[in-house]
């Protein structure tokens, strides 16, 4: 099966475009599916990815039809893994499962279809559950989620008077997204770029800027002592109250639409 690529931007090296489109079509050749689509996540996707920085390539694919309507449905492997050998991580998920997922709002899945690197692209899926996201994402788990998730990252990385710089950036991201989520009532983009929109904070902006310019020009970040004035801001976010975003209801209006989602892809 021949894979159909997207031009992924300057981030992606050719030869490394090309090793990718090879193992996403082995993956298919190997397992008996289609590819739906294939995107960059991690760092490259979001914007902060150093020169030796892994690819973390994501994709979502779908069996022939009769392979879902079987009494053993439950009991069937959904997702296609493979071990890290090098610098391409890749793996993916069935569509099924993907949808269900997303019904959860599960941030994964959420970024990746809006991810802005695209390996392959095959019909209308991506497209169609980007346009169904507004309707089917719940700000209240998103922002619980990105909340958590900074909070965790913070106290694994950044509490010690010597950091590793680059970790700045795993805590930054879902704080920005979490405001991000609070204000708008919506999903987040993943571009780190977009979610600095989030600060009119002028000196912890600069000191962001300072960091990011290191990170995308070297091979590793190391150890060094802690930035103070993103330590106080990092504090001062997760000292505040949580902000009160309605909870969405995930009613039947959103199962349909997930299930014409599910059987658009089937049809193909």
């Amino acid at each position: 099966m021949q894979a159909e690529w997207h031009e992924p931007g300057p981030m992606i090296d050719d030869d490394i475009r090309a090793e990718i489109l090879r193992r996403l079509a082995s993956a298919e050749a190997g397992h008996g599916v289609r590819i739906l689509f294939a995107i960059e996540s991690g760092s490259r996707a979001w914007g902060f990815a150093s020169p030796n920085s892994d690819y973390d390539v994501r994709f979502v694919y779908m069996h022939e039809p009769a392979w879902y309507q079987a009494v053993d449905l439950e009991e069937r492997r959904d997702v296609i893994e493979y071990p890290i050998v090098d610098d391409i991580d890749l793996n993916g998920w069935d569509v099924r499962k993907a949808l269900r997922l997303f019904w959860k709002s599960n941030p994964a899945f959420v970024e990746w279809i809006q991810s802005p690197i695209t390996y392959i692209e095959r019909g209308n899926f991506r497209v169609d559950a980007l346009r169904a996201l507004p309707d089917v994402y719940s700000p209240e788990k998103g922002l619980y989620h990105y909340r958590s998730m900074a909070k965790t990252n913070y106290r694994g990385y950044l509490r010690e008077p010597m950091v590793r710089l680059k970790k700045y950036f795993y805590v930054l991201r879902p704080l920005l997204a979490a405001r991000w989520v609070a204000r708008t009532g919506q999903a987040a983009p993943i571009e780190f770029d977009r979610l600095l929109t989030m600060l009119d904070d002028t000196p912890v902006l600069e000191a962001i800027d300072a960091l990011l310019v290191q990170k995308r020009a070297a091979p590793e970040l190391g150890l060094a002592p802690a930035v103070p004035i993103l330590n106080a801001f990092i504090e001062a976010e997760l000292a505040d109250a949580p902000a009160d975003v309605p909870a969405k209801p995930q009613g039947d209006r959103v199962i349909a639409t997930l299930n014409t989602l599910f059987h658009d892809a089937l049809r193909g």
